[in-house]
Parts: C-alpha cells; structure tokens; sequence
C-alpha cells in the first residue's frame, strides 16, 4: 500500500473511531514530506464543511502560511465531493490520489453520488447590480492579492 495513502487511512479509521464524522481521511503531501493530515469532522464540529480534504487543506495552509498550495499532491481515502474538488482546485493542488469512489460512499449511506448524477439545487440570479459594486470596488484596488 502506498505510504501517504495508508496514513489517509489511519486518520479515516480515527475519525470513525471517536465518531467525529464519516469514514474518510486525507493526507497533503509536498515534495515526499507529509504536510498535514486529517480526517471527516462534520459531526463533532457540527459542520457540514468538515471534510478530510477541507480540514488537511486548512492545516497545510497554516502550516505553510499560504493559501497557494501548489507542488502538494493530496492522497484522499474517497474520491472527493464537489465542495472538496473545488477547494483543492483553489488551493492549486494538481494531483488528487483517491481511494473509494463516490459509488462506494453512496452504497453506506453519503449522498455523494448524488452530486454527481442529479440536479437537486436551484440556482436562481438576484440583485446583480447591487452585489457587482463590491466587484467594482475590489477591481480598483492597487493592492489586491489576486488567489
């Protein structure tokens, strides 16, 4: 088993231990160094953004006193949901290593799947003029810290 991605599964195996959330971990690594590590939390934070990848995505950001996490690779026990890809897109971490997939996590219960094969959200455009003002003020700035 590969290294990184059996430490993502100590940390998945913690967290379904001490009933912190569901059964998944994460792992950044950045140049064959672990950066950070961490495992599902929604429950005991009461926080449905408490994924694995979000968790070990904020502890190397910390630790690395950036938000760009590029050259990170991240070894993840599931393959990641849309909120996770989109963190990890953010973060500019090129290589995802995943383990279960989004199938395996729908057969135990998560909704995953359901991200990807059905529309369940509506998206509706309001007030755009008004909420284009903070754009507005943001493109002037001079000194702006582009992510």
């Amino acid at each position: 088993m590969n290294d990184f991605m059996h430490q993502a599964v100590k940390e998945a195996f913690s967290g379904v231990e001490h009933n912190h959330g569901g059964p998944f971990g994460a792992v950044i690594v950045k140049d064959g160094k672990i950066i950070s590590k961490a495992h599902n939390q929604v429950i005991k934070n009461n926080d449905p953004t408490a994924h694995a990848e979000m968790n070990a995505i904020k502890k190397a950001s910390k630790k690395l006193g950036t938000f760009d996490l590029s050259g990170c690779e991240i070894y993840t026990t599931c393959m990641p949901c849309p909120m996770c890809l989109g963190a990890i897109k953010w973060a500019n971490i090129k290589t995802v290593y995943y383990g279960a997939s989004s199938r395996d996590a729908d057969k135990i219960g998560f909704r995953d799947a359901e991200f990807y094969e059905k529309e369940t959200l509506e998206l509706k455009n309001i007030d755009r003029e008004e909420c284009l003002k903070p754009f507005k003020a943001w493109s002037a700035k001079e000194d702006k810290t582009l992510y």
